[in-house]
Formats: structure tokens, sequence, C-alpha cells
């Protein structure tokens, strides 16, 4: 059943249970390292439940409830998010506790309706922003964050031990492998899947997100609990930052190569140009075949490195389909502040490079450096030498 109850402060319980068995978040972007599901309890003169798991998990979610409430009746479940690995067991906690008052906004209460197939009749506090619900020493107050990355998406404050309760936000991929708490862990272990977490799932969102993050810094924050990974405890600060970061897309000095090929003229290109990228001084450079890495960990590598170099055989007379999945996803994600060049091969009709063009003036907000290099079958020595020129753009382009 594999729940982990940990008391964060007084009164206040992590109830978290980890998922390896899923393969694919939202069946689609793989799951190697796993993921958590996070719920919290406060019990006070009233008690709360934050947000409940995913359906999968109910046995052992409802065990710790039941444990950590010592039988004490449950008064209110919050509902910062209704993503069913969130919502999931709303209908079972109800049936357990049939008159928890449901608390959430307007969007929430309509979706209640939606998801669950359940009538809520009177048992629903409607929230607005800068409502407070009082449990006794502790209070929330709530704060909406529309689309990040869902309508009725919101967080709540309590004042009294600073704690923000952040549903999807400040979350990331991964299980926790005994590790719940920011002290407990080294964060570079986790980083890069909580930015994929970030750049496929809120992306999209990053204006929203960027809004929310701003309420946010404005709250003095001693404790942050998502409802996705780590419970940051002791520098929640490290985590706001970083999201600020994701959210405004400031990213590195480097360079992700991105290429398609059916038979190696396009990938030896992809690797002369690497070469000629590091001849120039850049030190973090990245190469991805489209048929072999999932679109997920490419936008995440997109989303920390300034430049971008997309190359791509020719498929009949149109960018090869692996790459144009690529370009799909990063025209959905609205990339921004990217520097971008392109390159290609054709064997005897051309395509590829034309639409990767077309995707630099339509996919997002990119400097396209001026050298495009396209040959015909094998690179000959003057593509070579335009991959060079192409390699020093964006060497300068990125030191400008």
């Amino acid at each position: 059943m594999n729940t982990v109850s940990v008391e964060i402060l007084k009164d206040l319980f992590y109830m978290g249970v980890n998922d390896r068995e899923t393969n694919l978040f939202e069946n689609m972007w793989p799951l190697p390292q796993g993921v958590s599901y996070n719920s919290y309890l406060i019990v006070d003169e009233k008690t709360a439940l934050m947000d409940t798991v995913k359906i999968t998990k109910v046995d052992g979610f409802i065990d710790s409830l039941k444990d950590n409430l010592n039988g004490k009746k449950l008064d209110y479940l919050v509902i910062h998010h209704m993503e069913p690995d969130h919502s999931g067991c709303i209908k079972t906690v109800r049936e357990l506790y049939p008159d928890v008052v449901l608390v959430g906004n307007k969007k929430a209460r309509g979706m209640i309706s939606d998801y669950l197939d359940i009538e809520i009749g009177d048992n629903f506090l409607e929230v607005k922003d800068g409502d407070v619900l009082e449990l006794g020493r502790r209070k929330l107050t709530f704060v909406n964050t529309p689309m990040v990355h869902w309508p009725e998406s919101m967080v709540s404050y309590e004042p009294n031990d600073k704690i923000l309760f952040s549903q999807d936000i400040f979350g990331g991929f991964g299980a926790l492998n005994g590790t719940i708490f920011d002290d407990e862990m080294n964060f570079d272990f986790f980083q890069d899947e909580m930015r994929r977490y970030y750049s496929n799932i809120v992306g999209k969102y990053s204006k929203q997100a960027a809004k929310a993050l701003e309420k946010v810094r404005n709250l003095d924050v001693k404790v942050i609990c998502p409802v996705h990974g780590i419970v940051w405890r002791t520098n929640p600060e490290r985590i706001i930052e970083e999201y600020v970061k994701y959210a405004n897309q400031i990213n590195e000095e480097g360079v992700v190569v991105v290429y398609g090929s059916m038979y190696g003229n396009t990938e030896k290109m992809a690797d002369i140009l690497a070469r000629f990228l590091a001849e120039e001084g850049i030190k973090n450079v990245k190469i991805f075949d489209v048929s072999k890495t999932h679109d997920s960990y490419i936008l995440s590598e997109i989303w920390k490195y300034k430049g971008v170099i997309l190359g791509s055989c020719t498929y009949n007379n149109s960018v090869y389909p692996n790459m144009n999945q690529l370009l799909y996803t990063l025209k959905m994600n609205k990339i921004n502040n990217h520097i971008l060049g392109i390159f290609g091969s054709y064997g005897w009709s051309g395509g590829a490079v034309k639409e990767l063009s077309e995707f630099a003036s339509e996919g997002g907000n990119f400097e396209v450096l001026p050298t495009i290099v396209e040959t015909k079958g094998t690179a000959k020595d003057e593509d070579i030498e335009a991959l060079r020129q192409l390699a020093k753009e964006m060497a300068q382009a990125l030191r400008a």
C-alpha cells in the first residue's frame, strides 16, 4: 500500500503515496523514477484534509487518514486542484465521512459533478480569492491561481506557521525514496525531473504561472507542501526561485542539437556541428535523436539551455515525422527566449528545411540564425563550412 505518513509540524501530517507502477503520467510522459501524490491533514479544533491521491492508492491512503485523525471526525476536504491524481479519493472520503464539507472555488464545484458524478448538495463551501477558513489555531487563506495549470487551480496559505499548500506548483516527477523533505535530499538528484515536470505539465501556462508566483513571493513562506514531490521545510526559497526561472524561461548558456535521420546523413551533420560548437567554446552541448529520446526529455533540456538547433532529413517531401511531433510539442508549450538554428538534408527533393523555417516563424519567440544549412545526400566541403558558420553564429548570439 506504500503510504508514507510523517508529522511535518505539530498536528500537520504529510500523507503521501509513491507510484512506481504507472509508466506514463497523463498517459504521455515516461515515469522511470515514478511519481508521488501528496496529501496533507491539519488536526485542530476543526480538521482539514488538503486534497487526496490517485484512486489506485486509496486503501493505504484511507488507513493513514484514519490513523492521523485518531478518532476525530473530518470537517473539511480542501480541493486545490481537480485533476484525478489529486481528487481520485474524494468519493471514498465522503462515503466514510458523509458530513465532510468540500472546500473549493466556483469552477471546482462544477468539476466535482463532471468528474466524480456525485451530488454535493449543501456540503460545499465556495471560496474566493482572499477568503479565510478558520480551523482553530490555524487558518487557511485562499489564493486563486487560474490556469496553473487548470482553470480551478488555487493554493492556500496558513499564516501562523507560514505554510503554503501549493497544489501542482513546485511539484516534480519522481517517487520520494525515503526523502520527504528538502533537507533530507540532494536537490541535484531531483532537479532534472522537476524541470521536466514543469516544462511538460505547466510550461504552456508560464505567463499565468509567473503571475501566480508573484503572488506567492509576496507571502512569508516557511514550508511549501506541493501535491507532487518534495516538501520544502528548510529552504523554500530555492524551489521558488527555480520555478520563477522556469516560468520566465530564464535559461543557461548551452545548445541542444536535435536531429531526425534515416540513413545517417543528418546525424553526421549534427555531430560535425556539435564539434564546431565545442571549438567555439560552448561547453554545454547536448545531442538528441528524436527517434530515440522522448519529447519530454528534449523539451526539458530546451527549457534549460538558450540555444536550439533542429535538423531533419526530408521524408515524403516533408519534415521527418518524429521531428514533426517535437515541433508540435515545442509549439504547444510556447517556447520563448531562445536562439534557433536550422539544418537538414534531402535525397532528390527537399521539404524538411522549408518546414523547419516555417516553424521558426510561428512556433515560438526565437532569434533565428541567418545561416541555414541544407545538403543533398551527404555533407560536402561547402556544407561543412556552412555548419562551421552556423556554430560561430550560435556562439556569438549566446554571448551577445
